[in-house]
């Protein structure tokens, strides 16, 4: 069985038992980071109840982990007080799979899909009537004797999370009125936020081992707080429960996580992209093939850290490592190289590049 990537950003099963569905805040004050999103969201929520409206649409877009479908439970108890109602788009394969979601909806209900972008395009258009005039039209039968029936829905907020903005249709994308993009958390805020889970968890904590775990964190609070739960688990069980910095580096060591948060799997795609492809560029089919991984693996969770912090560079050529990529893991940079991120060559997380 494989090893448990700890600084995944993707959800794990433990990040679904009580203790650590209750680290998750639960009102816009006790939000740490985003700040500008935080702060449109706040006005958004305002002027709705002072209307008595509901909340317009709500998209998140951003790397997993930062907090989309944290935002909209905040959002749904900021806004009634009941809870949000959930599904995915990979679970809406047809039309029929949303009806019951949608009738069920009473005013001012927030509906959260995640991976939005993962919808069928008839689910898609779908929701356009439903988003826009709040009803939907039903064929009942078919052939001749086919009608079409419609459904009055209640008022109600559809909350959006996509990881790939750019695959979402722009017509959907369209009927959004609040938009928001989330990006990476600095370390102090990922600090801050360590700090709560840990006084959540009651756990005694020095201030430089937080400092420690948030730093490694891939600035992301999901990867933060797992590893406060690794360093946990390896205080009670080698030290005597606190953490401290020495005990958070120990247990970092362990997991085989560096200074910058790169793990096993991420030194892998550097080293492969640096010796065997010659520092690049390399395309994402070679390097996933030469690492026996899967591309979608590679995308989604190693290389959007490594493109922000300028280890990998994106061309059309394919990826390439930067000098940086190889101080790091102490390599010698190839003869046919270096090549150092210049400001055109900014990376992005979203690009389609390949």
């Amino acid at each position: 069985m494989a090893r448990e990537r700890v600084i995944s950003s993707k959800p794990q099963p433990q990040d679904r038992d009580v203790s650590v569905v209750s680290l998750r805040p639960t009102t816009l004050d006790e939000m740490v980071g985003q700040r500008s999103v935080i702060e449109k969201v706040s006005i958004a929520i305002q002027a709705a109840k002072q209307r008595g409206e509901p909340l317009e649409h709500v998209l998140f877009d951003g790397p997993p982990g930062l907090g989309k479908t944290t935002l909209a439970h905040v959002i749904a108890k900021e806004m009634t007080e009941r809870p949000v109602r959930m599904t995915s788009g990979p679970a809406l394969s047809k039309q029929a799979d949303l009806m019951p979601l949608l009738t069920n909806l009473e005013r001012g209900d927030i509906l959260f899909i995640d991976e939005i972008h993962r919808l069928p395009k008839i689910v898609e258009e779908f929701l356009y009537s439903a988003m826009e005039d709040f009803r939907v039209d039903v064929t009942i039968e078919g052939g001749l004797r086919g009608r079409v029936v419609n459904f009055n829905l209640q008022p109600f907020t559809l909350i959006g999370a996509t990881t790939r903005a750019g695959l979402l249709g722009g017509a959907m994308r369209d009927r959004f009125g609040l938009q928001f993009h989330l990006s990476y958390y600095e370390s102090t805020d990922l600090a801050t936020i360590i700090s709560r889970s840990a006084a959540k968890l009651g756990l005694q904590a020095k201030q430089d081992a937080l400092d420690t775990i948030a730093c490694r964190s891939r600035g992301t609070p999901r990867v933060a707080n797992r590893l406060l739960r690794r360093v946990r688990d390896y205080a009670q069980v080698c030290g005597d429960g606190t953490l401290t910095e020495d005990i958070a580096r120990q247990a970092l060591t362990v997991q085989q996580v560096d200074d910058l948060g790169l793990d096993e799997l991420d030194r892998a795609f550097l080293t492969t992209l640096i010796q065997v492809y010659e520092g690049g560029p390399a395309g994402i089919e070679a390097l996933a093939a030469s690492m026996g991984q899967e591309r979608d693996t590679l995308e989604d969770v190693v290389e959007p850290y490594l493109l922000q912090i300028g280890f990998v560079i994106r061309t059309r050529q394919g990826r390439q490592a930067t000098r940086e990529a190889c101080e790091h893991l102490h390599l010698e940079p190839p003869a046919t190289r270096p090549v150092t991120r210049t400001p055109s060559e900014e990376p992005s997380l979203f690009s389609t590049e390949s």
